[in-house]
């Protein structure tokens, strides 16, 4: 897929992303990550069921990337929304990094929790993981993934559509502050297609080096570089129309 393309059209002729809005759809998020967190990099148990969840979930928006012309699944994320209700409720980066995180910076426990939110829960699957160093990765961005061959200039679409996802359905749902635990290099790749994702504390050790990290909605997409608006403005259109559909 060349990114002399329309990143948009490109995407949409291989791959369909949408919200999670039904117990079918939910379903399959489960037993990709069951897929990937259990079976693949044994980061969890595995489940008699074949799905893997955890207490998040339910307070959660899951996001669905499928192959468009096999409907195979290809990956997933959620966003976990904050209650609002029980400001005492940490979000799972905020548990983790609660040591390490730069309060100067920001401080999520004093933000309105009606707007904070956390992407977590990346996973691509097994099929859709072929680059070199992600056997055991979930999910990765890598310098390569921006490196040119010949005339044809890579574009790692899958981890990036994810990402993309989760910030539509924040978005959408009103969710200013999004935190998110990345690779220390996240915030640099992401960079160059114009997403300013600000590091707010110190490294922790989770499943490789994590930062944690914040990105606001409202400066999401204002951002992007022109062509890359392209796939977020599919994806961001593409999300509105399940939510509308599902009467959400």
């Amino acid at each position: 897929m060349s990114s002399s393309r329309n990143l948009g059209d490109s995407f949409n002729e291989y791959f369909e992303l949408l919200p999670a809005l039904d117990d079918d759809t939910r379903n399959e998020v489960y037993r990709i990550r069951h897929e990937v967190y259990c079976r693949d990099l044994g980061w969890e148990p595995l489940q008699p069921n074949g799905m893997e969840r955890d207490d998040f979930d339910d307070q959660s928006v899951h996001c669905l990337l499928r192959h468009r012309a096999t409907g195979e699944p290809v990956g997933c994320t959620r966003l976990i929304m904050a209650d609002a209700e029980n400001p005492q409720a940490l979000l799972p980066v905020e548990e983790s990094c609660a040591e390490v995180l730069d309060r100067r910076i920001v401080d999520p426990a004093q933000l309105p929790r009606h707007t904070v939110a956390e992407v977590s829960r990346l996973a691509v699957m097994r099929n859709f993981r072929q680059r070199k160093g992600e056997s055991q990765s979930a999910a990765s961005l890598t310098e390569d993934d921006f490196q040119s061959r010949g005339q044809q200039a890579r574009f790692p679409y899958i981890p990036v559509s994810l990402y993309f996802g989760a910030a539509a359905i924040a978005r959408r749902l009103g969710r200013e502050h999004v935190l998110v635990l990345t690779e220390p290099r996240l915030a640099a790749h992401f960079a160059r297609l114009g997403v300013h994702i600000q590091r707010i504390g110190g490294s922790i050790e989770h499943r490789g080096e994590r930062v944690p990290s914040l990105f606001l909605t409202s400066q999401f997409a204002p951002g992007l570089r022109p062509l890359v608006r392209t796939l977020y403005d599919l994806i961001e259109r593409d999300i509105g129309a399940h939510f509308d559909a599902h009467g959400g």
